[in-house]
């Protein structure tokens, strides 16, 4: 399933993450360690998330807000190459859960 596939690669992303600080910021160190953790938790809750449509979709939501919220932080925090990749790992899962959203989920 494609959707297990993004969310193994953003668990490697966040694994291997080196959080180079885009011009040293304190507060952005900060944040990019609650944005990690909260990537973390996004991906645990889609590995705990069982075939009951209605709660993959409340999931998937929460997924998706998540990751925008995390690319926010990546977006002001990170520069060069890696803001680069992180970004457009977090923005293909949002796409690849926005589309699964609409295509399977009422509401």
């Amino acid at each position: 399933m494609p959707i297990l596939r993004i969310a193994t690669a953003l668990s490697v992303a966040v694994a291997f993450s080196t959080s180079a600080v885009a011009q040293g910021d304190t507060t952005c160190a900060r944040d990019l360690l609650v944005a990690q953790s909260m990537q973390r938790q996004a991906l645990d809750q889609l590995e705990q998330a069982d075939g009951d449509e209605a709660k993959n979709c409340r999931v998937w939501r929460r997924h998706v807000e998540t990751m925008r919220r995390v690319a926010s932080v990546y977006g002001r925090c990170l520069s060069g190459s890696e803001r680069s990749e992180r970004l457009a790992q977090v923005q293909g899962s949002d796409r690849e859960f926005s589309a699964a959203i609409k295509a399977r989920c009422k509401g």
